[in-house]
């Protein structure tokens, strides 16, 4: 078997390649940037993804943060597919198929085309990640703002979405399955701040506003447009109990064989406590 794992320099990709390294995988690392011995892929280049993908059976195929998804991954696709990779493994979202997040069809569509292309698949439908919300702590003074309301969300710590993929991609048994990954606990922003505040020992709250006040907030401090409206579509998902975001499953937990990280220990990292 060979494995290519797309995205090898990116925030998940670097911590998947950590992983298999310390499962003692041997895989050929695909980037932009490749290092030494790895492959450049861009997904903007069908023939040059078709030449990555040579030689390949198992590929990690992870969505690109941005742009437009849709074609992107199926260029990755039909690359693969005419390069003779077998099985790929991608990286979606929790309930792709059925979701109203704004950012659900892009991988709706991408699980359509690898189904099309007749390859063997593992779809690994990640849940929101703690560091989403971690991330934004530097960034913020006192007040976290969201328009969840009192909505919960199971997150999990992107490292244990990496090992979870790492393990499929090393291990037998994974064909045409469907993992839906969530944290083990589900929480609402009203636990987030109490934890802030708790671990570091400083006032901090959250607050939920209208959408349309989020939204505008977002673009007025240089946010993109596009990442505003996704961004604020998800708080607004949470707020709604929609797109299964509150729903505990076990696949996460059955994959890496524990329970997942707390929020408390993402938190702890960010803040560096």
């Amino acid at each position: 078997m060979t494995l290519l794992l797309t995205g090898a320099n990116g925030q998940l990709g670097t911590l998947i390649k950590n992983h298999l390294t310390a499962r003692g995988a041997t895989f050929i690392e695909g980037s932009r940037t490749p290092a030494e011995g790895g492959r450049h892929v861009d997904y903007t280049n069908p023939a040059g993804l078709e030449q990555a993908f040579a030689g390949v059976t198992k590929l990690i195929l992870i969505s690109v943060p941005s742009g437009d998804r849709q074609a992107l991954h199926r260029n990755a696709v039909t690359a693969a597919q005419r390069a003779g990779v077998s099985h790929i493994i991608y990286t979606s979202v929790t309930e792709a198929t059925t979701s109203p997040l704004g950012l659900a069809a892009d991988h709706k569509a991408t699980e359509e085309a690898i189904r099309a292309a007749g390859l063997t698949f593992t779809f690994l439908r990640n849940n929101m990640y703690h560091e989403n919300y971690t991330a934004q702590l530097a960034h913020t003074d006192g007040t976290f703002l969201t328009s969840t309301g009192s909505g919960l969300v199971a997150s999990a710590a992107r490292d244990d979405y990496a090992l979870a993929a790492a393990i499929v991609a090393s291990s037998a048994g994974h064909e045409n399955a469907v993992y839906e990954l969530t944290g083990s606990t589900a929480w609402t922003f009203d636990m987030f701040a109490a934890e802030v505040a708790s671990i570091s020992g400083k006032p901090f709250v959250h607050k939920s506003i209208p959408a349309e006040e989020l939204r505008a907030g977002y673009v007025a401090s240089g946010l993109p447009r596009e990442a505003a409206e996704m961004f604020t579509d998800i708080y607004v998902r949470i707020a709604n109990g929609e797109g299964a975001l509150g729903e505990v499953r076990p696949d996460l937990e059955k994959l890496i064989g524990r329970p997942t990280t707390p929020l408390a220990d993402t938190i702890r990292a960010a803040l560096g406590s």
